[in-house]
């Protein structure tokens, strides 16, 4: 896949995923979902998952019906991605944010650029892990933690906070890699479908069991079918990059998640983004980028 392809759709998955910064906060406004309830966290998120799952399923069964069921004894390993890229990574997520501040939370979700390319020489020969890879992630770190320093400071380990947002990240990570071997054996977008839609009913479930709830308005509604759409065409297009570059190329890119994040915030919720400190760091997450995607000479 040319290079340019690849930076396009992965810089446009990764806007996509920011953008859902500034709107789940404002779709929790909407839903009357308070900072601590989790159980209503979950269902929201879980009905989001699920409605993008569908719309996956949906398109795909009108571009070609044959590939909305998946191959034989492969619904297992579906359920088992699932379960680790959205129902297992959003509660350990939602739970570690609600025991943790906002910068850590987000320093530590930016692991999910960085595990897949530790790991990911355990199970592809020809991604390897270079000076140069490792150097280019901790450019792009310092990107992540300087945009996210507030003063607050950064100390302290709790297991249901920092802890719970690390096995988050770690769940996304071998979820990437896992997702890279199904796209082996199935269309992408059957892989998409079927993680979003069963990873989602885990979530409402857990979300119900919970004791959650929402409060359904129009406009709320409206919010939740884009949501479900960005979320949609973001997994399925991260999955199709995935299946056809190695991890380590793609993963890096998770980066802007949170610089699009604070951007978009900023314009959406009017925070305050026009410092120094914010500048720097997209400086520093793009040559983390560049670094880890180039080229080895011969």
């Amino acid at each position: 896949m040319k290079k340019q392809k690849v930076m396009i759709l992965a810089v446009l998955a990764t806007l996509l995923w920011g953008s859902a910064y500034p709107f789940i906060k404002i779709g929790y406004e909407w839903f009357q979902i308070a900072a601590d309830d989790l159980g209503s966290k979950f269902l929201f998120a879980g009905i989001r998952f699920v409605m993008a799952g569908l719309m996956v399923l949906g398109f795909t069964a009108r571009k070609r019906t044959k590939d909305c069921v998946p191959p034989t004894g492969m619904l297992g390993r579906l359920a088992l991605l699932g379960v680790m890229q959205t129902t297992i990574q959003y509660i350990f997520f939602y739970v570690g944010l609600a025991n943790t501040t906002g910068a850590k939370s987000a320093i530590i979700n930016s692991f999910t650029a960085f595990f897949p390319i530790i790991l990911a020489p355990l199970f592809f020969r020809d991604d390897r892990l270079t000076v140069r890879k490792g150097l280019g992630c901790l450019i792009g770190l310092a990107g992540i933690v300087i945009i996210n320093l507030d003063g607050s400071g950064l100390g302290g380990f709790k297991l249901t906070g920092e802890g719970f947002a690390l096995f988050a990240a770690m769940a996304q990570s071998l979820a990437s890699i896992y997702s890279k071997k199904l796209a082996k054996y199935m269309n992408v977008m059957t892989i998409t479908g079927y993680q979003l839609t069963i990873g989602g009913i885990l979530l409402v479930l857990a979300g119900i069991l919970s004791k959650g709830s929402l409060a359904f308005t129009w406009q709320g509604i409206i919010l939740l079918v884009y949501m479900a759409a960005l979320s949609a065409v973001a997994f399925t297009v991260w999955t199709y990059l995935l299946s056809h570059n190695p991890v380590s190329t793609i993963s890096i890119y998770n980066l802007l998640i949170p610089v699009f994040g604070t951007l978009l915030s900023g314009i959406f919720l009017r925070e305050n983004i026009m410092t120094w400190g914010h500048l720097i760091s997209i400086l520093l997450v793009c040559a983390g980028i560049v670094l880890v995607n180039r080229k080895q000479k011969e």
